[in-house]
């Protein structure tokens, strides 16, 4: 126990300079060029995530999988080039979105399914988009 206010600052700022900084994985199987990897499996080329499972190229993910090159997500499935997203399924490029589903380049939207550029599409109307934006922006799929 920390006796006085410049101890606890000091062992507290030690504490968030170490966080994350850990180049050792830790209980992760299969995980292939990841660095700082804890309890994920069959992860290929991501750093500091935790609990993630068949992810590429992500980082500071926890609790993800099937993600590709996306970073800081938390519960997330299937997403790819997205951040900061929380709880969804299925963004592509998306940034700060949570509880959402089959979302294409979208920023802050909750709760919602089939959007693009955080406007509604019904379903066939959405797929069927995203694949000509696909082929417009060079992006190939998933």
């Amino acid at each position: 126990m920390t006796s006085t206010r410049s101890e606890f600052e000091s062992a507290f700022r030690k504490l968030v300079a170490a966080h994350g900084s850990g180049t050792t994985n830790t209980g992760s199987v299969g995980c292939d060029r990841c660095v700082g990897a804890v309890d994920s499996t069959f992860c290929v080329d991501c750093k500091q995530i935790a609990r993630c499972h068949y992810c590429r190229s992500c980082e500071g993910c926890t609790d993800c999988s099937h993600c590709t090159a996306s970073r800081d997500c938390l519960g997330c499935s299937h997403c790819q080039e997205s951040e900061r997203c929380a709880q969804s399924a299925f963004l592509e490029r998306c940034v700060a979105c949570s509880r959402c589903t089959y979302s294409f380049g979208c920023v802050g939207l909750s709760g919602k399914d089939f959007h693009i550029l955080n406007e509604p599409y019904d379903r066939q109307t959405y797929f069927a988009e995203v694949k000509r934006l696909r082929r417009e922006l060079g992006l190939k799929e998933p």
